[in-house]
């Protein structure tokens, strides 16, 4: 056999090549394994080496190995400038992951925006490319920078005014005063940013987005809602009369907003009496969203709990005469349920109070012990149960049906009763029931039927309940 070939001076490279490719292929195979593993960013170079820079070189390699040229032969240039064009990818690539791709949260490198890295990455595919022209194809690239550089000081001059909004829109997100999750407040609008690009913030207002130009933003100031507070306040100016006693209209004020759905519970509550009848309430809460929402709910509810205290909130005081007779057609309207004689009508028209409860306010808190029974005159009252932190509807109190069941045992209730709308109640004091029951034997009567009945019904419900939810027993 004839292995004249052995001693050739290309035979030793085309082992090195035939075993070299291989082997390579396989250690990036087993290295992106392991990268993406440990979801390292660097999966996507290697992933480059191993399916285009390796098979590529390779074939480089081996036909120069076979005596091709590329001065003399065209597909030797076209692959050796593939191959070139790949080195400089790969480059990039490595540069991206090296500074970018591993930056820590605050550094420089982490806050520059993705536009500054995507034109710097053209410029140098631009480059990269000129001088692989100009050293495999013997190209002169020189006239075309030239031409070029003249082009672009034309478009400078001809859109100035729509390049210098980009480029202080650029400035704005490389110095990052905001990021995504943050609130902002530009005076014009309020909202959560959701979405930074190159020319505009996108922020979410809740009934939409808006679309805010970086340019605008640069341009003038705007407010961070987000650094450095973890709560929002709310202030709220309210009017009282100025014969109103300050230390009752600041009970009432505490009262009101300490029920407030969306108040941080845990941030104190201040508020400052500035005189001739004008006050200052500060709320905190979680979400600027919920700034508006807490305002018209606090001053709804506050109109109500003044009306209830007899304090005039915004100078609004009740006619005592219509009160009273909306009083005595409420006491009318529940006398034949009780089987009330006149006697205890006029009892009840003494010591008996109409509640209007606005949309959503608390009537009865869970876990108090109540000092009166109410009666629905109008309206609806939600019971609700404390269960993982979460209220739990389980009972719905029509007109005629009454609340504070716990009042006559002395016990805490652990249902709360909110309003649905609005709401009326009639609320007869403890006492007054105890003075209606000596009074009259028959009230008494019907007084326990009508708790009876109202416990079956409870303890019913509760059942049920307890097929879903670890609720107390009652």
């Amino acid at each position: 056999m004839n292995l004249d070939f052995v001693n050739e001076h290309w035979f030793v490279w085309v082992v090195v090549i035939a075993v070299s490719v291989p082997l390579l292929m396989v250690v990036c195979t087993e290295l992106v394994g392991h990268l993406e593993r440990r979801d390292s960013p660097a999966v996507k170079p290697v992933k480059l080496i191993r399916n285009w820079v390796i098979p590529v070189g390779g074939t480089v390699a081996a036909l120069i190995v076979a005596g091709f040229s590329p001065q003399q032969d065209t597909w030797l240039k076209v692959l050796v400038t593939v191959m070139g064009f790949l080195l400089l990818l790969l480059l990039l690539s490595v540069l991206n992951v090296a500074i970018f791709r591993t930056a820590k949260a605050g550094t420089w490198r982490e806050k520059i925006p993705s536009i500054f890295v995507d034109i710097a990455r053209v410029v140098l595919i631009v480059i990269g490319l000129a001088v692989l022209f100009s050293v495999v194809w013997n190209a002169d690239v020189g006239g075309l920078f030239a031409a070029l550089g003249v082009t672009s000081i034309v478009m400078g001059l001809a859109l100035q005014n729509a390049v210098g909004g980009i480029i202080s829109g650029l400035l704005l997100l490389f110095e990052q005063p905001f990021k995504i999750g943050d609130f902002l407040d530009t005076g014009a609008v309020r909202g959560k940013v959701i979405e930074v690009n190159w020319r505009a913030v996108h922020l979410d207002v809740g009934n939409g987005t808006q679309i805010v130009p970086n340019s605008q933003l640069a341009a003038a100031s705007f407010l961070n809602l987000s650094r450095p507070q973890t709560s929002y306040r709310l202030g709220v100016q309210v009017y009282f009369s100025p014969t109103d006693s300050p230390d009752q209209v600041k009970a009432l004020l505490r009262r009101t907003a300490e029920t407030l759905p969306m108040l941080q519970h845990d941030k104190p509550i201040d508020m400052e009496y500035a005189g001739n009848g004008l006050y200052e309430v500060g709320l905190r809460v979680a979400t600027p969203f919920t700034l508006q929402a807490a305002r018209d709910t606090f001053r709804t509810w506050l109109w109500y709990a003044s009306a209830r205290a007899g304090l005039s909130y915004e100078y609004y005081t009740p006619d005592p005469a219509e009160q009273a007779e909306q009083l005595a057609a409420a006491i009318t309207g529940i006398a034949p349920s009780l089987d009330l004689n006149e006697d205890a009508c006029n009892m009840l028209l003494e010591e008996a109070t109409l509640e209007t409860y606005g949309p959503g306010e608390t009537i009865q808190s869970s876990g108090e012990i109540p000092s009166a029974m109410r009666f629905v005159i109008s309206g609806i009252v939600k019971d609700t149960v404390p269960v993982d932190g979460q209220e739990i509807p389980f009972d719905t109190v029509d007109e005629g049906d009454f609340i504070g069941l716990t009042a006559f045992t002395r016990e805490p209730t652990f249902a709360a009763s909110r309003s649905e709308g609005v709401t009326s109640v009639l609320t007869i004091p403890l006492s007054t029931i105890d003075k209606l029951v000596k009074y009259d034997k028959g009230i008494a009567k019907e007084v326990g039927a009508a708790i009876q009945r109202k416990r079956e019904y409870v303890r019913e419900e509760i059942s049920k309940l307890r097929t879903r939810y670890d609720v107390p027993h009652y």
